[in-house]
């Protein structure tokens, strides 16, 4: 998120969806975005996501949030609105009162946790995701017969991790669809149990927790053996191209553990 972002021409933007501002507070979430802020308004309460509107992946990455918004809701905040002009693409939700979910072994979220994993499991594939494949793993699998193990036709969130599965006194919700795509219904439980090996859970613990996900029970054992190395192989490459970040370097030793734990043959 970009601390030298120039507020005045998101709040001028947006006005015509929020009337008059009274706050803006920015958030720690949203690591693709520019800016990420909770907005009281005289229209009420909004929760932002704004991008430059400049060709690339967090523009592209926005707009599937924005198209795929009415496929997951509930199990995500509304969209509202969104706004547009040359500089600035924005996206305006429901703001929901949560917190982060606990991925640790002790944590009552996890009953919820997998619950909502599961429903993501069963939204069906939207018309608006049908050309989205899913293919960030497949230059990590041994070969395209193994690659071809994550194709399939469940609607994914891909991104998997406590930040992104909100608690709240009234529910959960699964927030930043910023890449979701067509794929293998056993990839996000898959991704769920790889989070919580990183949380401290034994890979025997994290199977178990996401045995509750069908897709999951379902799944064919080599398709998840495939997976769990190419993520394995996936965190090591971009462990060595950014040595600086301890939580690359965790998730590949979580991902390690997982591999040892399932015995696939070569990671």
């Amino acid at each position: 998120m970009n601390p030298d972002l120039p507020e005045s021409e998101i709040r001028a933007l947006i006005h015509p969806n929020t009337g008059t501002l009274s706050s803006m507070e920015r958030t720690a979430r949203g690591f693709s975005s520019d800016l990420t802020a909770l907005v009281d308004s005289e229209k009420g309460p909004f929760f932002v996501k704004a991008v430059r509107n400049r060709p690339g992946g967090r523009r592209d990455s926005l707009i599937r949030e924005r198209s795929i918004n009415s496929a997951v809701w509930p199990l995500s905040p509304a969209l509202r609105w969104h706004a547009e002009d040359d500089d600035w693409l924005v996206l305006g939700f429901e703001a929901v009162d949560g917190r982060s979910s606990d991925f640790t072994p002790d944590s009552t979220d996890l009953p919820a946790v997998v619950e909502l994993v599961d429903c993501i499991g069963t939204l069906g594939l939207p018309e608006v995701a049908r050309d989205w494949h899913e293919t960030r793993w497949n230059r990590f699998a041994l070969d395209e017969s193994e690659a071809e193990l994550f194709r399939g036709d469940a609607l994914l969130h891909t991104d998997i991790n406590p930040s992104n599965l909100l608690v709240g006194e009234r529910g959960m919700w699964a927030v930043d669809w910023a890449w979701p795509t067509r794929g293998a219904g056993f990839i996000d439980p898959a991704l769920l149990a790889l989070q919580l090996v990183s949380a401290g859970h034994s890979p025997e613990s994290a199977e178990e927790c996401v045995s509750g996900c069908k897709a999951w029970v379902s799944a064919n054992r080599r398709a998840i053996d495939a997976f769990a190395a190419a993520n394995l192989r996936m965190y090591r490459a971009f462990a060595e191209r950014k040595p600086d970040a301890s939580w690359l370097k965790a998730m590949a030793v979580a991902a390690q553990s997982w591999v040892e734990h399932r015995a696939v043959p070569e990671a």
